[in-house]
């Protein structure tokens, strides 16, 4: 009888995979057994798991005074959960969508992010605002929107915006533990994304220090700079670009407030050539802001064509799938300006 086939090599123990659903989840569990200050509150977030299951199971365990249903009244639970900060609590209130953030936005923007520097400040408001930002599927105008050039404009505000599970994860900790209202922009079409997250990603005491972008892949002839969603469109077109011979190199915000332009400098300088992704719009958004800094800084003398911006499209959200593609900057527009910028 023939020998018998040597076993297959034992492959190397894999990276976990986690969706940035349960990365969430796992954060805010975390930090609601460390420290009992900090609660949740919102529509749905209690007896119902939360409308994208982000809070599954906390309410069973940590019950009515630290997991807290709200009516359908962004203005009242805002307001309640800035108080609740002021006064000495460390409240994560949720959003169901950042364009029903607007019904209380001057809580956010008046209460919040102007209270602690009017109060000389002796008044912190320790509070995170979270939920899904921008664009979704299907659900148009008014549930579409992104938000984080409005937040990243007002001085007060800590602005975050996760891309991975570990990002999500260590963003949302170092959130509560900030002592300063910081706004989480989260992405509904991530939420069910997995992401390897490495063993250090899953201990309790890890977080994503807020105001450090991270560079996702190295490259020599064009930076992306990307937030959010859009980072995984970059690394998508810098895939194809490789095959090509263009070497791209990805840089994820993961901050839009304080902005990490140092990093975003140094990368211009290797690369000579920059382009800025975002799902929002053009006129005074986030790209617009990265281009502008660029220009007043010593990195602007090592640029060897114009910066270029990939964005949403400057129109309220069709509701039609194939008008709504056309508005969402997809990895062929990402290829597009890329080529154009280094005249290939």
């Amino acid at each position: 009888p023939g020998a018998r086939a040597a076993p297959p090599p034992c492959p190397a123990a894999a990276v976990p995979q986690v969706t940035v659903r349960d990365a969430l989840n796992q954060a805010l569990d975390e930090e609601l057994e460390r420290d009992e200050r900090v609660f949740l509150l919102g529509e749905e977030v209690a007896q119902y798991d939360g409308a994208y299951k982000i809070s599954r199971g906390l309410w069973k365990k940590y019950g009515d005074k630290r997991i807290i249903d709200t009516p359908i009244s962004e203005m009242g639970f805002t307001g309640i959960a800035v108080g609740a900060a002021m006064a000495g609590l460390r409240p994560v209130c949720e959003f169901m969508t950042f364009n029903f953030s607007m019904q209380a936005i001057d809580q956010v923007i008046n209460s919040a992010a102007k209270t602690c520097y009017m109060s000389a400040g002796s008044i912190p408001v320790p509070i995170v605002f979270r939920g899904p930002n921008g664009a979704s599927a299907g659900v148009a105008a008014q549930h579409s929107q992104c938000f984080a050039a409005w937040y990243g404009h007002c001085p007060g505000l800590k602005v975050v915006s996760p891309w991975s599970s570990e990002d999500a994860k260590g963003l949302l900790k170092a959130s509560i533990r900030d002592d300063n209202p910081v706004v989480m922009l989260e992405n509904e079409l991530l939420y069910g994304v997995p992401f390897e997250m490495s063993e250090e990603a899953q201990s309790k005491d890890f977080v994503v220090p807020i105001g450090k972008a991270k560079i996702e892949r190295q490259g020599t002839h064009v930076t992306l700079v990307s937030h959010s969603r859009p980072v995984g469109h970059c690394l998508e077109a810098a895939a194809v670009l490789a095959k090509e011979g263009v070497e791209c190199e990805v840089i994820n915000l993961r901050t839009i407030r304080p902005m990490d332009i140092e990093a975003v400098e140094a990368s211009v300088v290797k690369t000579n050539h920059l382009v800025t992704v975002e799902g929002g719009w053009p006129q005074f958004g986030v790209g617009a802001e990265i281009c502008a800094r660029i220009m007043e800084g010593s990195a602007f003398n090592y640029l060897d064509a114009p910066a270029v911006r990939v964005t949403g499209a400057d129109v309220p959200m069709p509701y039609a799938k194939i008008l709504e593609d056309n508005c969402i900057p997809q990895v062929k527009d990402i290829i597009f300006a890329v080529k154009k910028t280094l005249n290939i």
